[in-house]
């Protein structure tokens, strides 16, 4: 006894149903993978694009009343913004907290700020800086 096959002769009657969902999961495979991409780039761009401040504390000086700090702002060109620093004591509460404002053509500013504080701080934190 021989046993008959079930399969039907190759080319003969178009794709099966297994083929053409496996061309179709390429396709859906392939559009998501792009649009992926895409997005990642936008973001990327985004983040690059719109990083046009950044600053840096040097060094600070405390005292009973106020903190001296040395800041050190890289931005583009007619650009301006502010940075926002603080101080906090030994305890880790805020003493002082102000934004310092800066602009021009410069696109290196070195410059040495006063930081009133409410009770004498022990440390000196750039927060941040953003342009206008």
């Amino acid at each position: 006894m021989s046993t008959a096959s079930t399969r039907l002769p190759e080319g003969r009657y178009g794709r099966s149903a297994d083929e053409h969902a496996d061309r179709t999961l390429k396709i859906v495979g392939t559009v998501l993978g792009a649009v992926l991409l895409v997005v990642i780039g936008w973001f990327a761009y985004h983040y690059v694009a719109q990083s046009k401040i950044s600053g840096e504390v040097i060094t600070f000086d405390t005292s009973h009343d106020a903190v001296k700090i040395h800041l050190e702002v890289r931005k583009d060109a007619d650009t301006s913004g502010y940075c926002t620093v603080r101080s906090q004591a030994a305890d880790g509460t805020e003493v002082g907290r102000a934004d310092f404002r800066f602009g021009g053509h410069a696109t290196r500013i070195d410059q040495v700020l006063t930081l009133r504080t409410t009770s004498p701080g022990t440390t000196a934190e750039l927060l941040g800086c953003h342009a206008d």
